[in-house]
């Protein structure tokens, strides 16, 4: 099925900021209070759906707003995370077969600009930054109202259990990809209308 808007999440979909965060968790983990994650313990922490992850670090809802404020003050402080592999190439090569891109992310603008380039930036429709983790379907539908796009003609990309519920909440297929935050078994068993193992496969996406 084509999307004519395609909507991407930015860390751990676009950009290969997982090591990055990893070590802001230490950090975060000792100054709000809550279990950092131990290297041996990543893979296992990855298989479980957001909210079963919180509660495993001892890490409340209501925190989740100001720790994030927290770690994209800690990113717009450090060298900009690099793009995964084949994303420029991906993004520009769908946006010359007509497809619209936005990106909708937890994340600061600030911070997205500081890593996409002027070129990569100008292929970009809607870029919305800030959004809560857990309350990301209010910004897509604000997005699609933006767009002036029916939630049938547009996909969610992302890399966390937390995207796929969003999306479903307000009617927009989910795109999950595997080599994101979450691990790629639990994006899976939640029934994503479409996976991709590798950043070429979003070429897919293509509307021509």
């Amino acid at each position: 099925m084509r999307y004519p808007l395609v909507i991407f999440d930015f860390d751990g979909t676009l950009a290969d900021s997982f090591p990055f965060f990893v070590k802001a968790q230490h950090a975060l983990a000792q100054k709000h209070g809550f279990r950092a994650i131990e290297d041996d313990r990543v893979d296992a922490l990855r298989r479980l759906r957001t909210h079963e992850l919180l509660r495993e670090l001892g890490f409340p809802k209501w925190k989740v707003p100001i720790v994030a404020a927290d770690f994209i003050r800690m990113m717009r402080g450090a060298p900009p995370v690099p793009l995964f592999p084949g994303v420029a190439d991906m993004l520009r090569h769908l946006r010359q077969s007509g497809a619209r891109l936005a990106i909708l992310t937890s994340n600061s603008v600030e911070n997205v600009r500081r890593v996409l380039d002027a070129e990569l930036m100008e292929a970009i429709e809607l870029i919305d930054g800030g959004a809560h983790v857990l309350g990301k379907h209010r910004r897509i539908a604000r997005m699609l109202k933006q767009a002036k796009a029916d939630a049938s003609q547009a996909i969610y990309i992302g890399d966390q259990v937390s995207d796929g519920e969003a999306a479903k909440r307000v009617g927009v297929a989910f795109g999950a990809v595997g080599w994101g935050y979450a691990h790629a078994d639990t994006l899976r068993a939640m029934g994503a209308e479409e996976f991709f193992e590798t950043v070429p496969e979003l070429g897919r996406l293509a509307v021509a």
